[in-house]
């Protein structure tokens, strides 16, 4: 059953964009659909494929970077979107450009680049996703940024829920375009968001099994894994083990969409909203897991956090990788002439963000290359 209608994204209803522009060349897309194709031909969005989603500069061809998690959270948000009756092209756009703004080596790399950053104001990918698409990007000649639609910069902004306290590369690109950002965005960004958990979660799960991390034995401790694996095991019994973990991944992603479907579609009804600014002042989420499977779904997050994020093999990885970010933030803060010209900036904050933005926007192999360059070898283990 889908939402009504008045509680769904219309490109013709949009808030439009910060910097006028002429359509000539639109063609035949409305305004979502040319802000996912922004998105899509954005230089940001192409270094995603180096850059780290669970291993770091991995070796196996079957691993997942930030590119292909992307691109696997807008197919589960697009299948939400759909059965909803949402904005399919919005909920793309939001879920192709949410971790545009990720630095190298993943949440390890930005956790080296916030501390080498405190005095300016720290680092958030999620804030610097916003400033990546506002300010950074520079594809048109009449402004900086992609000019995305005031929903698409909702959405990205409050990919998290309301925001109460920006940092300030948020608050300097609400500042420009005010983003309400004190409000829940709209249904589309919020089933962007819950895609994302439902692709990390699962598709971790398959990445781990594969590089031999997490073990079999731990993962069907969990009880809706185990649930999954057992009914798998009974209607195909001779089915080989690595089919049916990707079986077991596939099945689970398929009870988690169901499980947001039913969820929101109670939630909507329990609201009573009638409207988008209705959904935006409801208090709370309206897109989302049911009390169950949200407690399921914790116990598969600690699983993976204590099992694969936090595995010894990986943990030594991590720390090499932020030093790697930490040498490189000190090097360009000691002399800022080894930025690009580009990269230079007067005055001291000024200088610190952009030595911020030019290390967030490498990839992988781009900072070791660097490190290697500026500093020294890089000592990271063959495989992840």
């Amino acid at each position: 059953m889908k939402l009504p209608e008045a509680l769904a994204a219309h490109p013709e209803r949009s808030r439009g964009r910060a910097r006028p522009e002429h359509d000539k060349g639109a063609g035949p897309r409305d305004i979502f659909q040319r802000d996912r194709d922004r998105i899509i031909h954005s230089v940001g969005f192409r270094r995603l494929r180096h850059k780290t989603q669970v291993f770091i500069a991995p070796d196996g061809d079957h691993f997942r970077v930030r590119l292909t998690h992307s691109i696997e959270v807008a197919q589960v948000g697009r299948t939400i979107a759909r059965a909803l009756g949402l904005n399919e092209d919005l909920t793309e756009a939001l879920a192709l450009a949410h971790d545009l703004g990720h630095p190298p080596f993943g949440h390890g790399g930005e956790d080296a680049l916030t501390a080498a950053l405190a005095d300016a104001g720290g680092f958030d990918h999620n804030a610097h996703s916003v400033r990546l698409v506002t300010r950074l990007e520079t594809p048109y000649a009449d402004f900086d940024g992609l000019n995305l639609s005031w929903e698409a910069l909702e959405g990205l902004a409050k990919h998290n829920g309301p925001v109460t306290e920006p940092n300030w590369a948020l608050a300097e690109a609400n500042a420009d375009f005010n983003l309400d950002l004190d409000s829940w965005p709209s249904l589309e960004a919020q089933v962007a968001a819950i895609a994302d958990d439902i692709a990390y979660d699962n598709h971790d799960i398959d990445d781990g099994l594969r590089a031999g991390i997490i073990e079999l034995k731990e993962l069907i401790e969990v009880p809706m894994v185990a649930r999954h694996w057992r009914a798998i095991g009974q209607r195909h019994p001779e089915i080989p083990l690595d089919r049916r973990q990707r079986a077991l991944v596939r099945e689970q992603i398929g009870t988690m969409v169901n499980d947001v479907l039913a969820e929101t579609r109670r939630r909507i009804d329990e609201a009573g909203v009638a409207s988008i600014d209705e959904v935006r002042s409801a208090g709370r989420s309206l897109v989302g897991f049911s009390p169950g499977q949200a407690e399921e779904d914790q116990a598969l997050k600690t699983l993976l956090h204590d099992r694969l994020y936090n595995s010894p093999a990986l943990v030594p990885v991590r720390r090499e990788a932020q030093r790697v970010v930490a040498n490189l933030a000190a090097a360009y803060r000691a002399d800022p002439k080894l930025l690009p010209e580009a990269w230079r900036a007067d005055g001291t904050i000024a200088q610190l963000r952009s030595i911020g933005d030019f290390i967030a926007g490498m990839t992988d192999r781009f900072a070791i290359a660097r490190h290697e360059e500026l500093v020294g070898p890089v000592n990271l283990p063959d495989r992840f």
